[in-house]
Formats: C-alpha cells, structure tokens, sequence
C-alpha cells in the first residue's frame, strides 16, 4: 500500500521545500521503505527548460530527458533513486494536457473547468506511475496564499480525503522568525500561514518549523495550541552547517518517528543506522586540507544556476577529504581587462555550460591560462566546446574557429545538431524549430578509449551520461585537433558525435559534452570530480 506525504510550504519563498523533502524521504530508506519523489510546480510554463537560469536556478535532467525542477537533484542525491519524467509536473503541463484532451472531444462536450477537470489531471499525476513504492512525497511549489497554487492545493485536499488518513498525511513547512531587537521568536506568521491552509480546506498534520535557532517547549506548544497539531508534531529546523546534516536533525526532533506513527507503521528495533551520513558530516567538518576550484561562469548572480555543480565539487572534495573552496568568476570580466590574477591562486578551473555568446570569449581566456599554466582544467558542456576551439585557435592554428551558436564563422568548430541516434531512432532538429524542449535531452551511451586518461578514471569501457545541449563539436576538424595534440577519448557508440576531449600532455586537462554533475551523490561522488578535485591537491602540493 503506498502512503502519500504532500508537502506545502508558507509564509515566504526559498525556505527548503525540496530539501526537506529529500531528507525526509533519506530518514524513510533508512528505515527500510520503499520512496519515490515528486515536484508539482505552479508556474505556466511547460517546462523549466527555456526558463531564465537567473530567475528559476538549474533545470535538472534526468535519464529520460525530461527538463526538471532543481528540487529533483536534491531527492536523486539524498535517496539515489532515480527522477523520470513523471516525477515532475507544471501548470503549463496540466493546462498543456486538459486543452488538448478537449480539442479531441474526450470531455464530450462538457465545460472545461479548474475544478474538477484541471485537479483531476493533477491528481491523476499524483497518483500516476506508482509501482511498489511505500511513500510518494508530493511538494507543492510555492508559497500557500499564492493565487497560482490555488488548484493544486485543492487537488491535494480532495486526495486526502479520497485516500484517508490511513494513507495520506499533510506536512507544512513554514518561518519562525527570530527578533534580535525583542530578544524572542515570533510564532505569528506560522500561525497565519497554517489558517490560510485551513482556509482552502487543509489541516496539517505536521508542521516543520525553520528558524535560526532551536524553538523551545514553550512556543512550539504555543504552535501546536492555535494550530491544531499535536505538540510532538510541531518540529524544529534550526539552521545546520551543512545541508547533509539536515536528515539527522530532522530524525532528532522526532519527525520520521512522528510520521511512522501517524501511519501506524510499526518502530523498527533498535537505533536507525544513519551513519552514511556521519560519514559524510564528518568529511565536510574535519577535512584534511582544501583547495580553491575557480568556475568561470555567466549565471554568478544565482549560484542556484550551478546548483548540481556545486554539490558534485563538494562531493570530489568528500571523497578526498578536502574542503573545495569555490570561487565563482563572471567570465565577462575577462573580456575587459586583464584578468590573470583572478586565476594565479587557484589549484583548479571549471568552465561550466551555458548558452549563448556573452562571456564566451572570457571562458576561452580563461581556457587558454588553464592550458598554458598546467593548471586542472574540467570544460563541461559548453566549457568543452569552448575549450576546443581554444585549441583549434591556439594549437591547430585554425584563427577563424568559432561556433555557429554565435552566428556564421570561417571554421564552424562547434555547430548546430541535425540529427543523432536515441536508441533506434533518429532525431531531428532545425534551426527554426522551437527552443523548448528540442535538444538532446538526457542519458546517452559513450565509448571510452582504452589508454586515455577519462578510461582510467570511469574504469570501464562503456559509459552513461545526461545532456542538455543543442551544439556540438564537429567531428569533420577530429584529425586537425589530434594532429595538434587534442585526444578525442570518448565518442558515441557510432563515432559520429564527440562526447569527451583531454589533452594527454597536460596534468589534467578534460572536457566533456554531457553533464557529469547530474549523476553525483554524497554518498557516491561522481569519479570526474573525484579525479578532478584529486588532481588540485596534487597541484596544491607543488605550488
């Protein structure tokens, strides 16, 4: 039988939904259930994907290609299971579906209406795909009052009543704010919030309260008073040093036990073996050294744009037990002055992807110091094909390369996909075609060579790996780049499509088409960051 959580959150944005969620569905593995994760989003637009990165953070892929919320990285790297395409919907999913379902008569004839054809569809998303999971923890995006939200927290409603309590269950995450000028905690807006979910018909059964610092006995019997929430269901989130300790404060305030007991599921004996997390708490507080890895980017104002990446360098740090300092470098800045000292300190760059021309010719700078300098360069998506037509400019002396992406060059190095294979399929794009959802999206298979650097590091032949690109590196300049001493060492099973670049004379030089990032877990770290970031400290110790 598999129970239902929905998650709500209130009184303001950014609180942590998604990673309370996470840790809430790590604590239900840890005692052996069965979990399965999901994001409903309240915004118009289909997909996250031609979403400003600046606006809404990284959109997350998954193995089946489908462009996500960034919420779905946190459950894949506190659970490892595996996000699919069901896992995430939007509003502009659900209209998207309903409008098409009545342009083909299948309401015959009836008045199309939010209540009950559009929560109808969310429900049956909620419900949909289920296997043999034990809990489907359902987040509701945004913030409840939000007017945009209204039909998927009526569409929860009627599933908590049409499941029962037996089966479903309410947890609403909300602000206790501390006043430092009064010198207390302020229950106020948490009780307000709590009405305004009583009042579209929702009684929580657990509120999570955030707040700076641990809420005492007596405001969180103060909360449970005017709520209407048994006090033990009333559970502290004060803020933690780490993300990865989340899960064990949650489990030492009581809210997985409170959840298995409002399921009346049975206590397993004996203390929940947590120490996975332990482990990795211990590594990021107690490392044996650090080092400092310069992204150059061009979304630096929202580093939520680099969310995966910066949890895949900290889990290269975890797995070498150093501490990854991040220095995050507008990659504009290269183009307008003399930026070398900005990278003379560091023990490794990292050009992440993006799109577009802006800051392209800084990422190239940047390149070119990392390769002059033997300092560990890691290009990804974007900062490969940057970092080839580097070497086509540098070391092929092709002085015309450049990308179709920014318009019509002499020496088309990276240019825009036609076609590729997806199993037995073939897919085709255009230039005219629209921008959602029309790129190579998710997991592709890659092959390796056998005495390259990037076989070494995989241990294996065979490879799988998430993209999210519309341009490539164009196979026809392979051997001109090879003839100057750029390895292509990893390509598609049909050897058509460059997948991965190194340069074999350097001490750690790679590129890479696909997103490595998306696939890294705490408890798993990815080996490209694990061998990227064991490559600075091998610097670290020369400089």
């Amino acid at each position: 039988m598999t129970r239902f959580v929905f998650i709500t959150g209130g009184v303001v944005s950014s609180l942590g939904k998604g990673l309370a969620s996470a840790s809430l569905g790590a604590l239900l593995q840890a005692r052996g259930y069965r979990v399965r994760l999901r994001k409903l989003d309240p915004y118009l637009n289909v997909d996250p994907g031609t979403m400003s990165p600046t606006q809404h953070g990284e959109v997350y892929v998954t193995d089946d290609g489908a462009e996500t919320d960034l919420d779905l990285g946190h459950y894949e790297r506190f659970t490892g299971v595996s996000a699919r395409r069901t896992d995430n919907v939007t509003t502009g999913r659900i209209y998207t579906n309903v409008i098409e379902k009545e342009r083909r008569g299948d309401y015959l004839g009836a008045t199309v209406q939010v209540i009950p054809h559009v929560t109808d569809a969310i429900k049956e998303f909620a419900l949909s795909n289920v296997d043999d999971e034990d809990f489907v923890l359902c987040e509701i995006g945004g913030t409840v009052g939000d007017i945009e939200s209204l039909p998927f927290l009526e569409a929860i409603r009627q599933l908590g009543n049409e499941l029962g309590r037996e089966r479903s269950m309410f947890l609403h995450l909300t602000l206790v704010p501390y006043l430092k000028s009064a010198g207390e905690l302020k229950t106020k807006p948490t009780q307000h919030s709590v009405k305004e979910l009583q009042s579209v018909g929702i009684q929580p059964d657990m509120i999570l309260c955030r707040c700076e610092q641990d809420i005492p006995a007596g405001e969180r019997r103060k909360i449970a008073l005017f709520c209407n929430v048994p006090v033990d269901n009333v559970i502290s989130a004060p803020d933690v040093s780490t993300i990865y300790e989340v899960p064990i404060c949650y489990h030492d305030r009581g809210m997985d036990q409170q959840m298995i007991k409002h399921f009346g599921l049975e206590e397993p004996e004996g203390d929940l073996d947590l120490s996975r997390w332990t482990h990795i708490i211990d590594s990021v507080k107690n490392p044996e050294g650090e080092v400092t890895i310069a992204v150059v980017g061009k979304y630096t104002d929202l580093l939520d744009s680099y969310k995966s990446l910066a949890e895949a360098l900290d889990h290269g740090g975890i797995a070498n037990n150093v501490r990854v300092n991040m220095n995050w470098i507008d990659s504009e800045i290269f183009e307008s002055e003399d930026a070398v000292h900005h990278l003379s300190d560091v023990e490794g760059i990292l050009v992440p992807g993006g799109f577009g021309e802006r800051g392209a010719e800084g990422k190239i700078a940047a390149v070119k110091f990392a390769r002059e300098h033997n300092v560990p360069y890691f290009g990804i998506c974007f900062g490969m094909q940057m970092a080839v037509i580097e070497a086509a400019r540098s070391l092929a002396g092709i002085e015309g390369a450049g990308s179709t992406e920014f318009g019509a060059c002499t020496d088309p190095i990276v240019g825009l996909m036609t076609e590729w294979t997806r199993g037995n399929e073939v897919e085709r794009r255009a230039s005219g075609d629209n921008l959602g959802g029309t790129m190579r999206l998710g997991a592709y298979d890659c092959t390796l060579a056998d005495d390259s650097l990037v076989r070494q590091i995989y241990g294996e032949t065979n490879i799988s790996e998430r993209h999210r690109h519309r341009y490539e590196v164009n196979i026809n300049y392979r051997d001109q780049l090879e003839a100057a001493g750029v390895r292509f060492s990893g390509l598609s099973p049909d050897g058509i499509l460059p997948e991965i670049i190194e340069l074999p004379n350097h001490p750690w030089y790679v590129g890479v088409q696909f997103h490595p990032e998306l696939k890294s877990k705490p408890f798993d770290p990815h080996p490209l960051f694990t061998s990227f970031i064991r490559a600075a400290m091998d610097r670290s110790r020369l400089v």
